[in-house]
């Protein structure tokens, strides 16, 4: 506790150093928190400083809680300060996933460590399953990715994409014709059963601490969700392309593996179906995410992945026939 309060102070007065303790930013995430690593004497710690809050009601707080109780690993909790908005955890170190698939690069390096974030997913859909102790506890298990919230996500792309980044005008009548198919999509996706899902799981948002195993971050936005919002997160990654291939490889190894796990047995056409359709929505809400971070912080660094999350898109409309317009529209506003 010392440590952190020592170094929260610091930092507050722009001190890279302060008695004992070294202090280095980081890189953060696409949110507003903040990272620092602190080194002592004889180990170092990360900082994350965010608004203040109560201890009894972070989200971040109460899901790490759940995870280590479940053993899903994540990162540890050294201390908290709650008044200061200051978590003290574990130093995981600065490999993540995206890291080390880049500094290999052998195919064979790709499949391990895709399996073994598929592993970590399957572990954390698994321990996770709600119960009523779990329910009462934790809110996440109170929201889902139902349709008014999936539908929230295509609305905020349809405005931080077209209307504020490309200065598009798209007329009433088309845009509701649109929207109608994503409604259709959302209505199909709502309807499959649901697990706790850790919402932006992909390769930056996985660590691998050295000579350990995968772990978990960035997952305090949590909520019910289908099984392919997570899977759809990793696979159709927009910071890293798969073929077409591996992907549906890598299904079908999660498919087995909550088989052989759960003992749940999964109708593989149609989970691959859905699969399809939830990497449409997820990608465009992506899209969306990436623009506004253009739009209203004026950081331009998440534009480079538009392009591909677009491919992602046009390359799964071409399986559903059923919505060839809504694919001739988006690119229609979207390329010309």
């Amino acid at each position: 506790m010392e440590i952190m309060i020592e170094a929260v102070g610091a930092i507050r007065q722009s001190d890279k150093t302060s008695g004992s303790l070294k202090i280095q930013k980081l890189a953060g995430d696409a949110s507003l928190r903040q990272y620092f690593r602190v080194f002592s004497k004889d180990r170092s710690y990360v900082l994350m400083l965010v608004e203040p809050f109560s201890e009894a009601e972070n989200n971040f707080l109460l899901i790490r809680d759940l995870l280590e109780q479940t053993k899903v690993p994540c990162p540890g909790v050294c201390a908290i300060d709650g008044a200061a908005g200051a978590i003290l955890l574990e130093d995981l170190g600065d490999s993540t996933m995206l890291h080390e698939i880049s500094k290999n690069g052998s195919p064979d390096q790709e499949e391990k460590l895709f399996k073994e974030s598929i592993d970590l997913l399957v572990t954390f859909h698994k321990n996770t399953q709600v119960t009523p102790a779990m329910a009462a506890k934790i809110p996440g298990y109170g929201l889902a990715f139902d349709v008014e919230k999936l539908m929230w996500e295509v609305d905020f792309t349809f405005e931080h994409l077209f209307q504020n980044y490309l200065k598009r005008t798209i007329d009433s009548e088309q845009h509701g014709k649109m929207r109608a198919s994503f409604v259709d999509i959302c209505e199909r996706l709502a309807r499959e059963p649901r697990v706790f899902t850790h919402r932006d799981y992909h390769s930056r948002n996985i660590m691998i601490p050295e000579g350990g195993e995968m772990h978990a971050i960035d997952f305090q936005d949590a909520r019910m969700g289908l099984r392919q919002y997570d899977l759809a997160s990793i696979l159709r990654d927009s910071y890293y392309q798969l073929t077409e291939e591996r992907v549906y490889s890598l299904v079908n190894y999660y498919i087995q593996q909550v088989e052989n796990r759960e003992g749940l047995k999964l109708d593989s056409a149609h989970f691959i179906r859905l699969f399809d359709l939830m990497s449409i929505q997820r990608n465009f809400k992506a899209i969306g995410s990436f623009t506004m971070f253009y739009a209203k912080r004026n950081d331009p660094m998440y534009l480079r992945f538009v392009g591909n999350t677009f491919e992602n898109i046009r390359r799964n409309l071409l399986k559903f026939p059923e919505y060839m317009e809504l694919r001739k529209a988006l690119f229609q506003f979207y390329y010309f």
